[in-house]
């Protein structure tokens, strides 16, 4: 710490992202494909200028890009609500949604609209865009970073403090699931689920350079069952204790959640 003190102070006319940049080249901070990981970098930085431990340069808000605004679609319609088996719309289809597409607009302006909890993407992540054999839209899926500690998911995979430090780069999150209202299919979200999980674990690996073992997520009890999670063969491990990310006095704050995790290994055959 006291080097990296002098580290920051030696450098008054870096900006905060040249500084975490060059924090990385100097560890060799890098991710399974060899980029830096500025982002996690930055936010080291950010948690120990909270702790009082550094002293970081003002913040540049002339060089600050715009924030990415609320996702638009001028001429959209509703569809109205339609009915069919699963197997009437099937084979489902899972595109990967890739950034500045056609499709990473929709599937954003679906998210943000429909979805309760609205769209919020940070650091990795993978999103799908699920659609039917005459090629409308069905669903919408986000994966993201694991939850950093959840009692009940490590007692489930058996993981000390240590295993989980090590094992959490493998296990990723389904931080939003929706079937879009007006699509009435009975199944279709334990089908897109088993979709996925013959997938993302490649997908991962051609985005980010490393694999998976896991998947979780986390489901409201006050609005959901969980049954199509159930359906796709994720495993109930236990709740959430209420708490949020900013919960230091150990009051409730959100909702309990039921955890559910998969295991992506399980698929393959010896």
């Amino acid at each position: 710490m006291a080097w990296l003190r002098g580290w920051i102070e030696g450098h008054p006319q870096w900006s905060r992202k040249r500084l975490a940049r060059e924090l990385c080249q100097r560890w060799e901070w890098v991710d399974g494909r060899g980029r830096l990981k500025d982002f996690a970098a930055r936010s080291l930085l950010l948690k120990l200028e909270a702790r009082g431990v550094v002293k970081l340069p003002p913040l540049r808000l002339d060089n600050r890009r715009p924030p990415r605004g609320v996702p638009t679609w001028e001429s959209w319609e509703e569809p109205v609500a339609w009915e069919a088996s699963l197997a009437e719309v099937s084979p489902i289809r899972l595109e990967r949604v890739l950034p500045g597409t056609a499709g990473d607009r929709r599937w954003r302006f679906y998210l943000h609209r429909y979805h309760y909890l609205g769209l919020a993407v940070v650091g990795e992540n993978m999103g799908y865009l699920a659609r039917d054999a005459q090629g409308r839209e069905v669903a919408c899926l986000l994966f993201g970073a694991a939850a950093w500690r959840c009692a009940s998911r490590d007692r489930a995979l058996g993981w000390s403090s240590q295993q989980r430090k090590e094992g959490l780069s493998r296990v990723v999150n389904n931080t939003r699931f929706l079937v879009l209202p007006w699509v009435r299919v009975k199944d279709l979200a334990s089908c897109v689920l088993g979709q996925v999980a013959r997938r993302i674990e490649r997908d991962w690996q051609d985005k980010y350079g490393h694999g998976l073992d896991w998947m979780e997520t986390f489901v409201d009890r006050d609005r959901f069952r969980g049954s199509c999670y159930r359906a796709a063969n994720w495993r109930w491990v236990g709740q959430t204790q209420g708490r949020s990310r900013q919960d230091r006095d150990h009051q409730r704050q959100v909702p309990v959640k039921d955890v559910y995790v998969y295991g992506l290994k399980q698929r393959r055959g010896p």
